[in-house]
């Protein structure tokens, strides 16, 4: 189990706490009744229900293991810095040749969302952008060559 440093917001780190409540309390719960269902339907090495149920243990016991080291490791972010972009900032970028520009925060990858314009601070283009400011270009390798950002505002 990793021990790196996960950034998370106040609401992200409240809403992984509460599943691992429920998974604690509720999931496991029915996972055991499921698993004494199946143990009743007789031989056990060909009992698919039983098998089921046991994948479906380890997959609960999985993510409440996952969830507990996460949040035990997490940090929490708070605003970013409004001079110099870092985990927690709300920037503009523009993209080299576009006339529109588009708003981004950077968050911690537990959390990390493009389709809400949340980058991830491992991300190529997250980590690239920490530790610059408003005005700044930012040149950045992808897969389909480089690509140059300026940054307008951070807010």
């Amino acid at each position: 189990m990793t021990t790196e440093v996960q950034y998370l917001t106040n609401e992200k780190f409240a809403e992984l706490k509460k599943e691992l409540d429920f998974l604690k309390v509720e999931r496991r719960k029915e996972v055991a009744e499921h698993l004494e269902y199946a143990k009743k339907l007789g031989d056990l090495s060909e009992n698919a229900e039983y098998h089921q149920a046991r994948e479906e243990q380890a997959e609960v016991e999985d993510r409440i293991m996952r969830l507990e080291n996460l949040l035990k490791n997490a940090v929490i972010t708070g605003e970013g810095g409004k001079d110099i972009i870092t985990i927690g900032s709300t920037f503009r970028l523009q993209r080299e040749g576009d006339n529109k520009s588009y708003l981004y925060s950077i968050v911690g990858s537990e959390e990390a969302d493009m389709t809400h314009g949340k980058i991830s601070n491992l991300s190529p283009l997250g980590s690239s952008l920490l530790g610059h400011k408003k005005g700044d270009q930012v040149t950045i390798t992808t897969p389909k060559g480089k690509v140059e950002y300026t940054i307008v505002a951070i807010k």
